[in-house]
């Protein structure tokens, strides 16, 4: 699927989906309780979903998958050995998360794989963690990514992970307190904290202890027991981004609503980034009155830290062609090991718009520049479709742009919620 981009301004109000990093957590914590949990406002994104049917794999038993909530049934601290091989579609959470409780099983092998891009995304620190817990663990073609091999059980003990990449943290933080001894985790220059955050706050909410000390080291009591929750999903910020950035680059009068900026997700740094830029925002009562972006002011360039907000360089770097003088992005590191390397991926884009963009290891330098209509390869990464689609709204004349399919990934209402806004963007099938 294509979308066709023009030139538009925005206006109107939206309410921005739940929380996908959320909505997996809620997910995996459900299927490890015992009883029945109520997930409200969940995202029913691909990813959220292949989280679900992975689960459904390791016994959880789905009693409702409404569009206001899902209710599900854990297994009670044992997940059962799938009976088939785990694929988790292109989620990388759902794939790291599976593999944490994949080494809970005491008998028999589980097999977690995934699409394309999956099976070129590292997963060697958290399998050699698994295997330093006690646990068996590795990569089929030995090179550390899908498909991998997991058999457990862990029992606990002590290990160690770099910290460039949060989602092999968390599993560990979820799935270690139900292996019989404790669990000692330290962790060397933790990036992406704000979920490392979220994942300690549905610890708390759902009876786990544990101690941390600095973001260093973790630890885990074993031997405990999840319980069951009845809990509302806040809305995504991630996925909010897109039209915060597309209101303040287009002369645009907008309010979102459905946002929290009490909520542990990094990307609600978005507002704090344009307020320095020189954008009008007003947050009512945390959001939770609506945020109100007014376009037509003029930003400035920043310096923009992307330690703690992997998801966002895309739409950063889009911001930054608008901006005067230039704007750094700096540590990527982490922003490199998602779907595609969205720092290469976005320069690579943007440039085909006309837009000036330095690319170093681990920076990138936006400088402000007149973009043009072009056709963009979305790289089947959902955050490279819809910051492009962002960016064609300030171009002059149209841009079309493949993979637009996979903005389900994350934002499955995309299109909807932009177009209502007054987006001038066409989904096509096919474009000659």
């Amino acid at each position: 699927m294509k979308f066709i981009v023009e030139p538009s301004n925005l206006k109107g109000d939206a309410k921005i989906p739940g929380s996908k990093s959320n909505t997996t957590r809620a997910v995996v914590i459900a299927t490890l309780a015992e009883g029945r949990s109520i997930i409200k406002n969940p995202l029913p994104s691909q990813d959220c979903l292949s989280t679900v049917e992975v689960y459904k794999g390791y016994g959880a038993k789905i009693v409702s998958l409404s569009e206001k909530e899902w209710i599900i049934e854990g297994s009670y601290e044992n997940p059962r050995l799938p009976n088939d091989v785990l694929n988790t579609g292109n989620s990388g959470t759902t794939t790291y998360m599976a593999i944490g409780t994949a080494s809970l099983i005491k008998e028999g092998y589980t097999v977690i794989t995934g699409d394309h891009q999956i099976r070129r995304r590292p997963s060697g620190p958290l399998l050699k963690a698994v295997e330093d817990l006690g646990g068996v663990a590795f990569s089929v073609r030995g090179d550390g990514s899908q498909p991998v091999v997991v058999k457990g059980p862990i029992r606990g003990g002590k290990t160690s992970l770099p910290g460039v990449n949060s989602q092999w943290l968390s599993p560990l933080l979820i799935n270690t307190p139900l292996a019989p001894e404790d669990t000692e985790i330290y962790v060397e220059n933790l990036q992406e904290r704000p979920y490392i955050r979220m994942t300690l706050g549905w610890l708390d909410r759902t009876g786990i202890k544990y101690k941390e000390e600095n973001m260093e080291r973790f630890y885990l009591y074993g031997g405990q027991r999840y319980k069951a929750f009845e809990y509302e999903i806040p809305s995504d910020w991630e996925s909010a981004c897109f039209p915060i950035v597309a209101g303040a680059i287009t002369d645009s009068d907008i309010t979102l609503y459905g946002l929290d900026t009490n909520d542990y997700q990094g990307d609600k740094a978005i507002i704090e980034i344009l307020k320095e830029m020189g954008a009008d925002i007003e947050v009512r009562n945390n959001g939770k009155d609506g945020i109100r972006i007014k376009g037509g002011k003029t930003l400035k360039g920043i310096e923009i830290d992307c330690r703690d907000i992997p998801d966002a360089p895309p739409i950063l770097a889009v911001l930054g062609t608008q901006a005067e003088g230039k704007t750094v992005l700096k540590n990527l590191g982490a922003s490199r090991l998602k779907e595609t390397d969205r720092a290469k991926s976005i320069a690579q884009e943007l440039r085909k718009m006309g837009a000036k963009v330095e690319e170093y290891e681990d920076s990138m330098v936006i400088y402000k520049s007149d973009l043009y209509g072009t056709r963009i390869d979305g790289h089947t990464d959902h955050r490279i479709v819809m910051a492009t689609a962002v960016a064609g709204l300030c171009a002059k004349g149209n841009t079309i742009i493949d993979d637009a399919e996979y903005v389900r990934i994350s934002f499955p209402n995309f299109y909807e919620v932009m177009t209502s806004l007054g987006a001038n963007i066409e989904k096509v099938k096919e474009i000659k």
